[in-house]
């Protein structure tokens, strides 16, 4: 019982926030993603990465085996993605990216601070930041054929990420005013994106069902047993290795959707994927959870 209560209090403010922005659509007021996407990825998002590494207590060698252990996952879960898609002869443009690429910022990152707080936070950026830059060269360059490699150098996350990583190295701290000024601003980052999650979700319509239920189950199992194994292999400590596997197993992300939507692979297919894994991901959140706590 007291499981069970644990696992609620984690989950339940992640999936209500969502819900709230899930019932301001259906109400009928006006919400402009674009707006608040920017707003949390270029300035929220950036400033609660920074501030997370600055001021985690972690050795930063647990970071880099965290890392290089996050590298490993995306790389095998790459491959393997690939490899099954061209087996069963399914586009690779519509499909790689949303199978490969979780929600591990919207979903991710509160999911990682309510379950093991500011440890866990600092934990999970590392794997969005990894995620993040594998997202903006390889995913581009699948969906759409013509991706950069430098584009990730442009995204204030990733320099968020690195400038708090060398912070965190070097044991520097910003001076108290500019802390509380950046912790503020991160402290958006959050609600605005599990908000916006649901927001996004509403306006959704989902795909080919049947073949969404079943890519959203093998992408769960597929994304737990490598992201197991890879935590294993690097003998990441509890709290990183369960970040790990939550992070991973995350739902299929919306800016999947996006950027089928944008580069001309199939959007509604995408669409199915992301609307049923994340309805999946209400049951095997907690499941995963329970058993990683």
């Amino acid at each position: 019982m007291n499981l069970a209560l644990t696992v609620l209090e984690i989950v339940a403010p992640v999936f209500l926030l969502a819900a709230i922005g899930f019932g301001w659509v259906k109400a009928g007021f006006e919400y402009r993603v674009e707006f608040v996407t920017r707003l949390a990825m270029t300035l929220s998002v950036p400033c609660l990465i920074f501030v997370a590494l600055m001021k985690a207590q972690i050795d930063p060698s647990a970071l880099t085996a965290l890392s290089l252990a996050s590298v490993v996952a995306y790389g095998v879960l790459t491959l393997v993605v690939a490899a099954a898609l061209a087996m069963i002869g399914y586009n690779q443009r519509t499909y790689q990216a949303p199978l490969i690429f979780g929600n591990t910022g919207n979903l991710g990152l509160p999911l990682a601070l309510f379950a093991f707080g500011e440890t866990g936070l600092s934990y999970a950026v590392v794997v969005f930041a990894v995620m993040a830059i594998w997202s903006f060269t390889y995913g581009i360059w699948i969906v759409s054929g013509g991706g950069s490699l430098t584009k990730a150098l442009k995204e204030p996350l990733v320099w968020g990420t690195v400038l708090g990583g060398i912070f965190l190295w070097q044991g520097w701290q910003t001076p108290p005013f500019l802390t509380n000024t950046l912790e503020l601003i991160g402290q958006m980052a959050i609600p605005l994106m599990l908000i916006t999650l649901g927001v996004a979700v509403a306006r959704l319509s989902p795909g080919n069902l049947v073949a969404a239920i079943g890519m959203s189950v093998v992408k769960l199992v597929l994304c737990v047993a490598i992201a197991w194994g890879v935590g294993r292999m690097f003998a990441l400590d509890d709290v990183a290795f369960a970040v790990l596997v939550l992070q991973i197993a995350t739902p299929v992300a919306v800016t999947s959707y996006l950027l089928a939507e944008k580069y001309g692979a199939d959007a509604q297919s995408v669409a199915g994927l992301v609307v049923v894994s994340t309805l999946l991901s209400v049951l095997a959140i907690p499941v995963i959870l329970a058993v990683l706590l």
